[in-house]
């Protein structure tokens, strides 16, 4: 009886205290698709030991570091699909599934919720707008590649911005296709940092990248001219809420394209891309540095992608990560323009593509090559180029060669980076957290606790996982 009663006093005072804090103004939700914690030690030790910075990545300076757990109602390891439904809205649900519980019935997420408090409301990524991730915030569908549903439920969502790539939904026949979908619904659709700068918008726009050959904005890594980056959407989607909502926002930001680098185990791109969601993540810090009091920014991951091991084994104890200083295109980038070498019908030797190694990774110049992995790099050359016999190894976002294969294991051996896999793991996920209620996120948690706590200190009710 008197445990009981100390029990219903503590929730009391819980309830209590929740009902007289102070409730944040904007909220800033920071999730790095893939993100896992070696990820991050690997982006810390290049921000240390390469660039020679004396502060940590700026997550790594919040004053609250927990992890999550990040399983799916179905499986053990979850796709991002399931990991952003239960980041978005606190249900656990299937893999593949997005803003439905594992019995498919709709979910409504925070970005809904605060909506209906009047907060103004931005989607940004740095992959598709109707990828998993930012589609658990505003759809509901029982598969993830239900493009065009997906895209007709942004339309429908009211929210004030979306930002990324290329949207990938077809029209059935007789159907408007995706951008008359949204134009429809009031939607301004801007293509690209220059149109974004020169032309007007209205109060509801999406912002997409220009046309390329991937529906994602581009590796920071191969460094594209003309794209989007995502310190440039978020801080656009920034301005924009500043303009149609000054008096109360919340902005999600996808890092996307760290866990496109991680799939098929490209270590120097994948530090890269983490970098540079630390450096959007700044443009959000530099806001909550003028309003303290009224900020909240929360930072995590769906999920870890690739295993990333920080020292292989018989490997020196010295990482050597200045290596990725030399790697200037991505392993996506790589694979595209051999393709186009193979499609171009001119003869390609292997003193041209030891050059092209030179310049594009550092390999045979910066960093030596021993006479093993150069027996392996040109067999891996005479079965792609010459007897054009490779084997295609299949990753989730593209099927690499056994060159470009070869290549960037030996960078990365050479490194002193390792892998598990090509798919995502188990593992814990971060959770960084500054500003108005940041505390409520110490300790160990599930990832369906994180849009839990973000309701409580918002004073919305929440809502049980299955």
């Amino acid at each position: 009886m008197k445990k009981r009663f100390l029990s219903t006093l503590f929730l009391m005072m819980v309830v209590l205290t929740a009902m007289g804090a102070k409730k944040p103004k904007y909220i800033f939700y920071f999730i790095g698709d893939g993100m896992g914690l070696s990820p991050v030690l690997c982006a810390e030790t290049y921000n240390q030991q390469v660039l020679g910075n004396k502060q940590p990545l700026l997550m790594l300076q919040f004053p609250v570091a927990s992890i999550a757990t990040s399983y799916s109602a179905s499986h053990t390891i979850t796709d991002s699909a399931a990991g952003g439904t239960a980041l978005a809205t606190g249900h656990k649900t299937k893999n593949g599934m997005l803003g439905v519980d594992a019995d498919t019935v709709e979910v409504k997420s925070i970005a809904y919720e605060l909506q209906e408090k009047g907060y103004g409301i931005a989607i940004a990524t740095s992959v598709a707008p109707d990828d998993a991730t930012p589609g658990a915030f505003y759809t509901h569908v029982d598969h993830r590649n239900k493009f065009y549903d997906i895209t007709k439920d942004m339309a429908q969502s009211g929210f004030d911005m979306f930002a990324g790539g290329q949207l990938r939904g077809t029209a059935p026949q007789g159907e408007p296709d995706v951008r008359t979908v949204l134009s429809n619904a009031g939607y301004s659709v801007v293509d690209g940092p220059a149109k974004w700068n020169e032309q007007k918008h209205g109060d509801k726009v999406v912002l997409l990248n220009q046309p390329y050959h991937l529906t994602h904005i581009g590796y920071t890594i191969d460094s594209i001219q003309g794209n989007l980056t995502l310190p440039f959407i978020t801080q656009a989607c920034l301005d924009h809420l500043e303009k149609v909502s000054p008096k109360q926002f919340f902005m999600m930001v996808e890092g996307g394209l760290i866990d496109h680098a991680l799939h098929p185990n490209d270590g120097g791109a994948a530090v890269k891309e983490l970098l540079n969601f630390d450096h959007s993540l700044r443009i959000a810090y530099d806001f909550y540095l003028h309003h303290k009091d009224e900020t909240l920014i929360v930072v995590t991951a769906d999920h870890n992608t690739g295993g990333m091991v920080a020292g292989v084994g018989g490997g020196s104890y010295n990482l050597k990560f200045k290596n990725y200083d030399y790697q200037r295109i991505s392993m996506q980038a790589m694979q595209y323009e051999c393709q186009q070498m193979l499609k171009g019908g001119k003869e390609v030797t292997w003193e041209f593509m030891k050059e092209y190694l030179q310049e594009k990774l550092g390999l045979y110049s910066a960093i030596t090559v021993s006479k093993s992995n150069d027996k392996a790099l040109q067999d891996a050359f005479h079965t792609t180029f010459v007897a054009k016999t490779s084997a295609q190894k299949k990753t989730l976002y593209t099927d690499l060669n056994d060159f470009v294969a070869r290549t960037f294991q030996i960078l990365d051996k050479i490194t002193g980076i390792g892998w598990t896999t090509g798919s995502h793991t188990a593992d814990f996920v971060p959770v960084y957290a500054i500003g108005v209620g940041c505390e409520q996120f110490q300790g160990f948690m599930d990832n369906t606790e994180i849009p839990n706590k973000i309701r409580r200190i918002c004073g919305i009710e929440e809502h049980s996982s299955k």
